[in-house]
């Protein structure tokens, strides 16, 4: 093979941009937020990966790590997860139902204004249908619910996904934005005093 032939072979490769790598890095780069007691995240092996475990009873916490991306260059969010629990009899369009066994979701910050703070919630619902949305109970449209999951959906089962955020936030925000300023995990039952297990395998964005 010649030189030139090997350079576009490597150049058509999709860039790739790290969020999480559990393996590597654990949770160190990621800040915890609590809302209400602490969801538990650990890290544990399953099928030869490092992915991360998150125990939420009657609490609501998140991992947060603030990065800046380019959704033009890095428009895909991408990521893995698992949920062995159910949240039964919930209305997530309301205050004491807005549960999720498994959450993972982008914000756009709006810096000192902060009433312009956007975020898209790609939850697990419990009682919605996929490919679902909602404005979020407490944040109005400031923060839109995506149904990516449903009950109807296995548990203890890993499932891949796939996103474009840079169209997703078009569409449920109703505007462009070039860039995410942070990303979020959380496993939260406090509304609903319940109960949920899940897992989290690592996430990355894609150009394609």
């Amino acid at each position: 093979m010649c030189l030139f032939m090997v350079a576009g072979s490597l150049a058509a490769k999709p860039a790739r941009l790290a969020i999480s790598d559990f393996s590597t890095h654990g949770i160190t780069n990621w800040e915890s937020k609590t809302f209400s007691n602490e969801t538990v995240y650990t890290l544990e092996q399953q099928d030869q990966r490092t992915v991360l475990k998150a125990v939420s009873k009657d609490s609501a916490s998140g991992l947060v790590k603030k990065i800046r991306v380019d959704l033009q260059q890095y428009p895909y969010l991408n990521w893995r997860w698992r949920s062995d629990s159910r949240l039964d009899g919930l209305d997530e369009t309301t205050k004491e139902g807005d549960d999720y066994v498994a959450r993972v979701y982008v914000v756009v910050s709006g810096g000192l204004f902060f009433w312009r703070t956007r975020a898209l919630n790609y939850v697990w619902s419990s009682n919605r249908e996929k490919g679902s949305s909602w404005p979020n109970a407490f944040a109005g449209d400031n923060a839109m619910m995506l149904a990516i999951r449903s009950n109807e959906d296995e548990r203890n089962l890993w499932y891949t996904e796939r996103r474009n955020v840079y169209e997703d936030l078009k569409r449920y925000h109703g505007k462009e934005m070039r860039y995410i300023d942070a990303i979020a995990i959380m496993t939260d039952t406090d509304n609903s005093d319940g109960h949920a297990t899940s897992h989290y395998g690592d996430i990355y964005f894609s150009s394609e």
